[in-house]
């Protein structure tokens, strides 16, 4: 009795009762989401240990620590411009009114599910990810090689954007893009999971990113396990795009190309067996292409001015993703189909689940004793 007296004046010391109910909606309206990330965990957990890798919780410490890290940088921006812009007699007393008041801690506790899935699951497929070879041979890569030669009557698709893009200078601009795209796995998660969005879009946009990252990264990658460009050479002996990476040794010279640095690093992760957050080879699909696919058609239900800004980092992406020789083309085409597909499927999902949370409301209220 003492326990729950003493747990539930901490949870309305926490609360306010109208916070609480929304926040149980809240919770209750994303439970598919919740059900389809622990179902797909389980099943990782299950084809891991069939393979003897045991799974740890430091890859989901450490990505912890880096979602918490950026929320500090967050916080520390915002109260730097709250400062500048009321400059108030008492810093502290208005950092702590906008920061520790009720409506914060009701946006931090509605919002820690979708971040708790978020935190486990990149861990999770980079261990799916660097056990890919265990499933299965990296046989797809001469196949992709053809079907790219067949959209560009003959070329690779590098060959096609090299006149466009093929400056040292703008090699290296790319380069820092492309890395800058992890700020989609942090920020851009804080965002949607504590930000005011349409409730709609939100769920929407998770269940796409849970299924985007097992299905397109996890399942499909595995089926159609491939290198790309920059590993066939070291990985498969195959030296057909020796030119490209030559052009971008020559360009590193020049201007730091970040991403052969990130290259090497995961050949000698994959060389030591290394299973950590982050690691691990696989071209196709490209999971860069599809979050950033994901990200544009979800800000533009958020602002039109985002949507466009998304847009145009997509198309960057998916151009350097070639340029930069870690993918082909087609791998950023499948990504964009299987999003597209996935976008559509999580939406009827969640009108479906909103249906279903109407009727029992409706049924509930019908049953309910008269007062």
């Amino acid at each position: 009795m003492t326990v729950n007296t003493d747990f539930s004046r901490a949870r309305s010391a926490l609360l306010v009762p109208q916070d609480r109910q929304r926040v149980r909606q809240r919770w209750l309206s994303e439970a598919p989401i919740l059900v389809t990330g622990a179902t797909l965990f389980v099943i990782c957990i299950a084809l891991l240990l069939s393979k003897g890798i045991l799974p740890t919780l430091e890859g989901v410490w450490v990505n912890a620590r880096l979602f918490a890290l950026f929320a500090i940088v967050i916080l520390a921006a915002d109260a730097g411009i709250q400062l500048f812009r009321h400059r108030p007699q008492s810093p502290i007393e208005h950092l702590k009114a906008r920061c520790f008041n009720a409506n914060a801690r009701a946006i931090i506790v509605a919002g820690a599910p979708m971040l708790a899935v978020a935190i486990v699951l990149l861990p999770y497929f980079s261990k799916m990810k660097a056990a890919i070879p265990l499933f299965n041979a990296y046989t797809w890569d001469d196949t992709f090689i053809q079907w790219d030669r067949g959209i560009f009557f003959g070329y690779d698709a590098w060959q096609i954007v090299q006149p466009l893009v093929g400056f040292p200078i703008v090699t290296a601009f790319l380069a820092l893009l492309y890395q800058l795209w992890f700020l989609l796995l942090y920020p851009g998660i804080l965002f949607f999971a504590l930000a005011k969005v349409d409730p709609v879009v939100r769920r929407q946009f998770f269940l796409s990113y849970v299924l985007s990252w097992t299905l397109i990264g996890g399942l499909m990658a595995t089926f159609l396990a491939s290198v790309g460009p920059c590993f066939v050479g070291p990985m498969l002996g195959d030296p057909r795009f020796d030119e490209q990476m030559a052009y971008l040794e020559a360009a590193n010279e020049q201007y730091p190309v970040m991403t052969l640095k990130v290259q090497a690093m995961l050949l000698d992760w994959y060389a030591a067996a290394e299973d950590g957050l982050g690691s691990g080879i696989t071209a196709m699909p490209s999971m860069h292409c599809a979050i950033a696919f994901l990200y544009w058609i979800a800000m533009r239900r958020v602002s039109a001015r985002w949507g466009a800004f998304f847009g145009v980092f997509f198309f960057v992406t998916w151009l350097s993703s070639v340029h930069l020789a870690y993918h082909y083309a087609v791998d950023g085409l499948v990504s964009v189909l299987a999003v597209a597909i996935i976008w559509a499927t999580s939406r009827h999902v969640i009108a479906a689940w909103d249906v279903w949370l109407e009727r029992q409301a409706t049924f509930r209220t019908k049953t309910a004793p008269a007062e």
